[in-house]
């Protein structure tokens, strides 16, 4: 992909070679009126080259997505030899100052790419991104985590038949790599729809931070940034890549609730289950009955639901197949 050039201009502002600045994105007001302005940090190296981009937070209650690339600015790992690093660490803070999932329009921010500068206020938002923002972008790591109580293990979500973006995936150095198609209307699609290569990184669940989750999520914009030739993070990559590859995962299933009643896991997420295996049980609160569940394909446990108490048809397990 093609160098940026010097003049690279964003929301109206210039960046110059070697410049770190922060924009503040002004496109939305409260009820009250008062403005809700979304930070984005553009550091430019001091020889031009691709542009990449790590956003988190485009649905406000995935604060893991959110610590990730605030420890990537914090740390200054964002700051690059060559080309260029955007980051924005919460895209969506309507959602995170009512830590919830969705626009204050009640609106899911990820189906309403690419928006429209005459639709919702979600739609509108989503418009000005992909307007004045994606253009300048060549690679993208997307971070989100599971929703409400789904703990998602870390892995990276792709398109199959994409070989770049597949060398992308292992270059990040995730336990799985998951082919996903990309939904209508979400951020991924969106971008894929215009060239770009992008990596959506799922790790932990919703309103929680997890240590682990955060460092591979981390770790993985360091591989990416040194791969793409943007900064010498040598001292920095790890070996464990070339020694624990990732596991392609082809196909996936979600297990249901049968029973709606007081739900235990007898697994832990991400790991390997064999056929035949007890995955967990449901029942009453009054000891009336108990009824365990197998697993009828070996594979590898995805994401698993932290709820106590679950609803017949809720998604319990999500497990993976090469």
């Amino acid at each position: 992909m093609s160098g940026m050039p010097s003049d690279f201009k964003i929301l109206n502002q210039k960046v110059s070679l070697g410049e770190t600045v922060q924009i503040n994105m002004d496109i939305a007001r409260l009820n009250t009126h008062s403005k809700i302005e979304v930070p984005i940090i553009v550091s430019r190296g001091k020889v031009e080259g691709p542009c990449l981009l790590l956003i988190g937070g485009i649905h406000g209650d995935e604060t893991n997505g959110v610590e990730i690339v605030r420890q990537i600015v914090s740390g200054g790992l964002n700051k690059p030899k060559k080309g260029t690093i955007i980051c924005i660490p919460l895209l969506n803070v309507f959602g995170f100052l009512n830590q919830k999932r969705e626009f204050p329009d009640g609106r899911d921010l990820n189906r309403m790419f690419p928006g429209s500068d005459k639709g919702s206020l979600a739609s509108k938002f989503a418009y000005h991104l992909m307007s004045k923002v994606i253009p300048k972008v060549d690679y993208c790591i997307d971070y989100h985590t599971g929703g409400a109580q789904r703990f998602n293990f870390s892995q990276i979500r792709i398109d199959e038949n994409d070989e770049e973006v597949l060398e992308l995936a292992k270059v990040f150095g995730s336990p799985y790599i998951v082919y996903s198609k990309s939904k209508e209307k979400t951020f991924r699609k969106a971008m894929v729809d215009l060239g770009k290569k992008v990596l959506l990184f799922e790790g932990g669940k919703s309103l929680s931070l997890d240590k682990k989750v955060t460092q591979v999520g981390v770790q993985g914009a360091i591989n990416i940034i040194h791969h793409l030739g943007m900064r010498d993070f040598s001292a920095k990559i790890s070996k464990q890549n070339l020694e624990n590859p990732s596991i392609i995962i082809k196909n996936s299933k979600w297990i249901r609730a049968k029973y709606s009643g007081m739900y235990r896991s007898y697994i832990k997420v991400g790991q390997k289950v064999e056929k035949g295996v007890i995955l967990g049980s449901i029942s009453d609160p009054y000891g009336d009955f108990e009824k365990v569940f197998k697993n009828k394909q070996e594979g590898y446990i995805l994401n698993s639901n932290h709820a106590p108490v679950v609803i017949q048809g809720d998604a319990l397990l999500h497990i993976g197949f090469e």
